[in-house]
């Protein structure tokens, strides 16, 4: 709660909804983007005049001329045309034109609350608007990274950008539940089980970055097995323990699909201790938790076995956000006292 007042209450939170949303379209947006190898079209970082798409034949000549000079156009995509340019060039444009979007749509309204809320109240929005445009700042970090020697951004500035939109997201989810959700629960389990719990998403979140990054959902497209083993017949199990095992993609994937074996057996864990304690307040949302992890896993399962198709991939990154939303809900659910 941050302020007595119900009406400016209500408008925060109507306005950390809409935050909330454009954000999760921005998280889909990007995946696309990165589905559609649309990534490293525009090669420069022009904060307004980037605001404009290109206008006429002229400009449209000049942005493909610039994107001739990088080596994924001339490793790659040397037999593409203007007007396959164009696609990859309107998805990326869409990705930084949501960007700008969110920052303006952050900043207006913070301007506004501060005259009607006291600032000390309002410094953990402050340090949202912060992240907002250091996120930008790590956008064309991660771009840059596949401008000079290589056909691809770097997955490890890709899962630095993916985590730092999930962590935003979480910042103005937390902020809307501590506005609307006032419930004292006496009979609870361990604040640290739904922490750890929450980690180990955010963990997967960051391989499944690692995953898109490197196209390794797009190897081993099997399942349960990896080709015909459990373990990649590519590698040794040796090769698990090594740093080199986060850019190798048969690897990545692994423990990918690992890991959320992992958060499987961690969230029966979790919910035999909400129904042995008895903490009645949390079967809810426990429940509909269990079911994004079973949605998730699913269009893991397709994603891998139709070789990171676009669509299904697209899918299984967005039912990521509803993950993430209802780990964080259960998570503060449970530490209200």
């Amino acid at each position: 709660m941050y302020t007595l007042n119900q009406r400016i209450n209500n408008q925060l939170s109507i306005w950390l909804v809409a935050m909330f949303s454009i954000i999760s379209i921005m998280i889909v947006v990007g995946g696309l983007t990165r589905l559609t190898d649309s990534g490293l079209s525009i090669t420069e970082w022009q904060l307004f005049s980037g605001l404009f798409p290109p206008l006429s034949q002229n400009e449209w000549i000049y942005y493909f001329n610039l994107y001739k000079k990088i080596p994924e156009y001339q490793l790659q995509n040397f037999n593409m045309s203007l007007e396959e340019f164009k696609i990859i060039f309107w998805w990326e444009w869409a990705h930084r034109f949501l960007g700008r979007l969110i920052g303006i749509s952050f900043l207006i309204p913070l301007i506004y609350f501060s005259f009607k809320i006291s600032f000390s109240k309002l410094i953990n929005f402050y340090f949202i608007f912060f992240l907002i445009c250091f996120q930008g700042f790590i956008g064309w970090y991660m771009v840059s990274s596949g401008l000079i020697d290589r056909v691809d951004v770097s997955h490890f500035r890709l899962s630095i950008h993916l985590l730092g939109a999930f962590i935003i997201l979480s910042l103005i989810l937390w902020s809307y539940l501590k506005i609307n959700i006032n419930k004292k629960i006496l009979n609870k389990i361990n604040n640290f089980i739904p922490l750890l719990f929450l980690i180990l998403v955010f963990t997967q979140i960051i391989i499944g970055a690692f995953v898109s990054g490197m196209d390794a959902g797009k190897i081993y497209n099997s399942w349960p097995l990896m080709g015909n083993s459990y373990f990649p017949d590519d590698n040794n199990i040796i090769d698990l323990f090594k740093l080199s095992a986060f850019s190798d993609p048969s690897l990545v994937q692994f423990i990918h699909r690992n890991l959320a074996y992992f958060i499987t057996f961690f969230y029966l864990f979790m919910i035999y201790k909400v129904f042995k304690n008895k903490v009645y307040e949390l079967y809810n949302s426990i429940i509909v938790l269990g079911l994004c992890i079973i949605i998730q896993i699913i269009l893991g399962i397709y994603t891998v076995l139709h070789g990171a198709h676009i669509y299904v991939a697209a899918m299984h990154q967005f039912s990521s956000i509803f993950l993430v939303t209802f780990s964080i809900y259960f998570f503060y659910l449970n530490k209200q006292n």
